[in-house]
C-alpha cells in the first residue's frame, strides 16, 4: 500500500512522477484553489464523534502442527461482521447494500422530474444516441476500463450530492481546512459558508488526477474509501472538510490501486503550501478511521461503477457514444471468441479434475472392500 515513513519523507520524488524542478514546473496550486474561490453553509459546532463500532476481532491464529509452517493469517475480507451492520451501515463493504451517494441524489432527481412535469417542460432534442437496425452505438467505458474524464465527472457529482444533502456538519479536526489549511493565503470566511458547486469539485479532483497521472479505476476506489470513512467515523463531508477528505481518499486509493504509487511528497509539489508531515498525519488518521480496512472486493467495485452510470443517466451526463465500426466489431468478435475458448478450456480442466477425483474415490473404496 505504500510506507508513509519511507515513501513520504524521502527527499526524492516517486519514480512515477519524477522530480519537477525549475521554472518548468506547472502551477497546479493556482488551479486547485481557483476551484474553491467564492464557494462553499455555515458549519455548526460539531459534537465530538462517537467512535465507530470496531469490527469483530480476528480469532487467534492456530498452529498447523501437521505442516509445521507457522500461523494462518486471516484476511480482512474473511472477517465476519454483524449482519445488520454489514448490510445497513457499510455499503462500501458489501455488494448488496445501496450506495449512499445514489440515495442522496434521488431527492434532487425527483424534484427535477416533478418540476418538469408541473411546468410542462419539453425534454427538447434528444442528445443521447440509440442503437437501431442499421447503426449500433457503443461507449468506450467498461467496468474494467472506465473512461477517465466521465468517471471523474461522475465521482465528483457523487461528492457534490454528499455535501449538498448531508445529514449534519459532524467533522474531525484533522480534516478541517480552517485548522489545517491547504494554502498559506487567507481563505475568506465566505468560503466555508456555501456548498461548493460541482464544477469546482470536478476541477480540484481533475487537477490532482492529471498531475499525479492517476487512472479512472482509482477514482472509483476513491469514492469507496470516502463513503467508508463517512460510515465508519460517523462524520459528514461539508464545506470545511471536503478538500482534505477527498485528498486523503485519493492519496490512499492511489497507493492501494497503482503499482507505482504517488508518494506523499509528490502531492506537496502539486499543493505547494502543504507539508509532508501534514500529509503523513492525515494519512495515518484516515487509515485508523477506516480501521485499516482497505480491501475493495470486485463486487463492491462493480456496484459503484454501475451506480455511477445510473447517477450519470439521472443527471443527463451522457457517456461518449460512437458508432460500431467494422474494425471494432471484428475486434469484439475476436475477444468474444477468445473468452469462449478460455471458458471451454476451464470447463474441460474442471471435468478432468472431477473425473480423476471420482476414480480415486472409487479405487479407495474398492481397496477398502477387498481388504
Amino acid at each position: 500500500m505504500g510506507n508513509t515513513l519511507t515513501c513520504c519523507v524521502s527527499p526524492n520524488a516517486s519514480p512515477k512522477l519524477g522530480r519537477r524542478t525549475g521554472s518548468t514546473e506547472p502551477d497546479y496550486e493556482s488551479e486547485v484553489y481557483e476551484a474553491a474561490a467564492g464557494d462553499a453553509v455555515a458549519v455548526a459546532a460539531a459534537p465530538a464523534p462517537t467512535p465507530a463500532p470496531a469490527p469483530a476481532a480476528a480469532e487467534p491464529a492456530e498452529l498447523d502442527l501437521g505442516a509445521g509452517e507457522g500461523h494462518h493469517l486471516q484476511h480482512i475480507s474473511d472477517r465476519e461482521m454483524p449482519e445488520d451492520l454489514a448490510f445497513e451501515s457499510n455499503p462500501s463493504d458489501h455488494p448488496r447494500a445501496s450506495t449512499i451517494f445514489l440515495s442522496k441524489s434521488q431527492t434532487d432527481v425527483r424534484e427535477k422530474r416533478k418540476s418538469s412535469h408541473l411546468n410542462h417542460v419539453s425534454p427538447g432534442q434528444l442528445t443521447k444516441k440509440y442503437s437501431s437496425c442499421s447503426t449500433i452505438f457503443l461507449d468506450d467505458s467498461t467496468v474494467s476500463q472506465p473512461n477517465l474524464r466521465t468517471t471523474i465527472k461522475c465521482v465528483t457529482l457523487a461528492i457534490y450530492y454528499h455535501i449538498k444533502n448531508r445529514d449534519a456538519n459532524r467533522s474531525l479536526d484533522i480534516f478541517d481546512e480552517r485548522s489545517h489549511p491547504l494554502t498559506r493565503e487567507k481563505v475568506p470566511e465566505e468560503y466555508f459558508k456555501h456548498d461548493p458547486e460541482h464544477k469546482f469539485i470536478y476541477r480540484f479532483v481533475r487537477t490532482l488526477f492529471s498531475a499525479a497521472q492517476l487512472t479512472a479505476e482509482c477514482a472509483i476506489v476513491t469514492l469507496v474509501y470516502l463513503e467508508r470513512l463517512l460510515t465508519y467515523a460517523e462524520i459528514d463531508i461539508c464545506p470545511t472538510n471536503w478538500k482534505r477528505i477527498v485528498l486523503g481518499a485519493i492519496l490512499l486509493a492511489s497507493k492501494v490501486w497503482d503499482d507505482q504509487a504517488v508518494w506523499n511528497v509528490d502531492y506537496c509539489q502539486i499543493l505547494k503550501d502543504i507539508t509532508v508531515e501534514d500529509m503523513n498525519e492525515m494519512e495515518r488518521h484516515f487509515l485508523e478511521l477506516l480501521q485499516f480496512n482497505i480491501n475493495v472486493p470486485a463486487s463492491v467495485y462493480a456496484k459503484y461503477y454501475f451506480d455511477l452510470r445510473s447517477l450519470a443517466d439521472d443527471n443527463n451526463l451522457n457517456f461518449l457514444f460512437a458508432p460500431l465500426s467494422k474494425e471494432r466489431a471484428q475486434n469484439l468478435e475476436a475477444i468474444s471468441r477468445l473468452c469462449e475458448d478460455k471458458y471451454k478450456d476451464l470447463c474441460r480442466a474442471a471435468m478432468r479434475r472431477s473425473f480423476s477425483a471420482d476414480n480415486f474415490i472409487g479405487i479407495q473404496r474398492s481397496n477398502a472392500i477387498l481388504s
